[in-house]
């Protein structure tokens, strides 16, 4: 597995453990929980600089993800998505609209390969789907990014 693709699925499982810590009642900050892994604390391995870069941006950006997920996803809301779903989505959607140094094309292929690898079966034809219609609007919507008070 490049090494990209481990950053990304290390990524993946410190998203999904906030999440679920913030469902569970544990309201835990995602760069809380990013910092406690660089300090190792836990006796984890710890986070690599572009699975660290990857929830940093995510986590900057979270408001802003999540408004354009539950928009283009057509009547699901953040909070009715499979927790690994929403994750990998986030972290798609983070690299298509703020990362240039990953192709468009990579972003979607590998946030579909994570979900098909770790969700349910309909996951990676939902994932596809939802950041295909990101990918046709990103230009589009990194200018709306780009544009002076944005809500993140």
């Amino acid at each position: 597995m490049p090494d990209r693709s481990k950053d990304r699925r290390r990524a993946l499982d410190l998203l999904f453990e906030a999440d679920q810590r913030g469902r569970a009642g544990d309201r835990i900050a995602i760069i809380d929980l990013l910092a406690q892994r660089m300090a190792n604390d836990a006796g984890l391995k710890p986070m690599r600089t572009y699975a660290a870069e990857i929830v940093e941006g995510v986590a900057e950006h979270l408001h802003r993800i999540d408004e354009l997920l539950e928009s283009y996803s057509h009547a699901w809301t953040v909070d009715r998505m499979p927790a690994v779903d929403l994750a990998i989505l986030r972290i798609g959607t983070w690299e298509l609209l703020y990362n240039d140094d990953v192709p468009d094309a990579v972003a979607v292929e590998q946030a579909v390969n994570l979900a098909a690898d770790l969700s349910t079966d309909g996951s990676p034809e939902f994932v596809n789907g939802l950041l295909g219609q990101l990918q046709r609007q990103a230009p589009a919507l990194r200018d709306a990014a780009a544009t002076p008070g944005e809500q993140q």
